[in-house]
């Protein structure tokens, strides 16, 4: 036998002001790398909107301190977590994601993994990692070594246009087209200049997105997927790739 004297607590230096940088980034800083793979948010979720502005921070604060341009930057959205709701709602973590889609346009070579059909809704941790890791592979394969032929995306809001009492949605990254997996579009929502949403109907026409619902006369706003659990969204493009949760109003 043995004795073991008692274990010495540890410091949560991750807890600490700049504990996660100092202690988990700059002592790589010396190492050459090709790019970055991120797959954080959940605990940001009651501070969306401050996350619109710290992730592309960080994002050009690394590029920085390794001095080797800007180089790829691959992250994945919030997955879909929690219960499902029978009626539109806010969501926090629908606004995270939207400031994780966000970051696409404000930084450069950077590509997001949409997430919203691969989690559990009781666990914050889904098991299914291998589908986010193939998608994040076509990201890799397009972003890192610049194979244009790989479609490495779903479909992302572009913009909208209202025609009498619809709505008309445009995409990037429809790849070979639009389709509504599984049957009818689901899980749009569409309100007035008042804001209250109510469940939509939707139509893919080309490559385009037409909502509309009798309750609206006057539309102004569309939401997808946007909901902590989105369960059942079904936008992808014919390469099975997911849209990405949106909000026409939140720029």
């Amino acid at each position: 036998g043995a004795t073991m004297l008692p274990l010495e607590g540890s410091t949560a230096i991750r807890w600490k002001p700049g504990g996660l940088y100092n202690k988990m980034i700059a002592p790589l800083l010396n190492y050459k790398i090709k790019g970055a793979i991120w797959y954080q948010g959940e605990a940001n979720t009651r501070r969306a909107t401050e996350y619109r502005e710290l992730f592309p921070a960080m994002i050009d604060d690394w590029r920085a301190q390794w001095q080797i341009g800007d180089f790829p930057f691959l992250f994945v959205q919030l997955a879909n977590f929690m219960e499902t709701t029978s009626t539109p709602v806010e969501s926090e973590w629908a606004e995270l994601r939207a400031a994780q889609r966000l970051t696409l346009e404000k930084c450069k070579n950077t590509a997001m993994v949409v997430a919203t059909d691969i989690g559990e809704w009781n666990d914050i941790h889904p098991l299914d990692k291998q589908t986010a890791g193939k998608r994040l592979s076509l990201a890799a394969q397009r972003i890192a070594y610049l194979d244009k032929k790989v479609v490495y995306s779903g479909p992302v809001y572009q913009s909208m246009k209202i025609v009498g009492n619809k709505i008309e949605l445009t995409f990037s990254n429809i790849g070979n087209g639009l389709i509504a997996k599984g049957g009818e579009l689901k899980y749009f929502a569409i309100a007035g200049a008042d804001k209250k949403f109510v469940w939509a109907k939707a139509k893919i026409e080309g490559n385009k997105v037409i909502v509309w619902s009798d309750e609206i006369k006057q539309p102004t706003v569309v939401r997808y997927a946007w909901a902590n659990n989105p369960e059942g969204a079904n936008l992808y493009n014919k390469e099975s790739l997911p849209a990405s949760p949106f909000s026409t109003d939140k720029k």
